[in-house]
Order: C-alpha cells, then sequence, then structure tokens
C-alpha cells in the first residue's frame, strides 16, 4: 500500500470519526434536555450538529448504503470512547472485543471496495 492510499485511508478514517462525534453530540444534547440536566436551548447546537452530521456524511463519494455500514463500525467505537471520556465509565473487555469487531467488519467493507 502506498503513501497515497494510507493519507486517504487515514483522512476517510479521520471523516467517519469526526462524523460520529457530531451524531453522538446531536442525541446527547437532547438527552441531556430530556433528562432534566440540560436547559431546552442544547436543542439548537443539536440540531446544528446533527445536521453538520449529514452533511459529512454526504462528502464520502461512494455508495450511500457502503457509507453507512462502514461508518457504523467507526460509531460504535467511538461511541465507547465517549463512554469512557464523558459518561466516566470504563469500557468492559466485552466492550472493547464488540468495537474491535465492528471496526474489523467496517473495514472488511472499506478496503475490500478500495481493492476492486
Amino acid at each position: 500500500m502506498g503513501r497515497a492510499a494510507v493519507i486517504d485511508i487515514a483522512r476517510t478514517l479521520g471523516l467517519f470519526i469526526a462524523t460520529a462525534l457530531f451524531e453522538i453530540v446531536g442525541c446527547y444534547l437532547p438527552l441531556q434536555w430530556l433528562s432534566g440536566r440540560g436547559p431546552v436551548w442544547l436543542l439548537i447546537p443539536a440540531a446544528l450538529s446533527l445536521g453538520a452530521f449529514v452533511w459529512l456524511l454526504s462528502l464520502h463519494p461512494t455508495a450511500s448504503g457502503r457509507v453507512y455500514a462502514t461508518y457504523g463500525g467507526v460509531y460504535v467505537a467511538t461511541a465507547m470512547v465517549w463512554l469512557w471520556l464523558t459518561d466516566g465509565v470504563r469500557p468492559q473487555l466485552t466492550d472493547l472485543l464488540g468495537a474491535a469487531l465492528t471496526l474489523a467488519g467496517a473495514a472488511t467493507i472499506a478496503l475490500g471496495y478500495r481493492s476492486t
């Protein structure tokens, strides 16, 4: 695998991670309001975050189903990091194994597409 391919994969992974963070924030903020832990105005940045999430997903040039499937694996892994950093819950071995399995599936989809 050449340098350009590695850079392309790193950019794509970064885009997927940013996408996951925007989706998580867009869902987390309304949860804060609904659970009484945050003010109603949190719905405004939540809506903006979800709009950015959709826009980021649209930046991928391949078929949407493949993008969504690959993104799903990255989302699961990002959510485990969120669990630890935001919720203060250290992921268990089964959490980490599940995230690793979903990332392996995502990589199989993404890299398999790139090789054809």
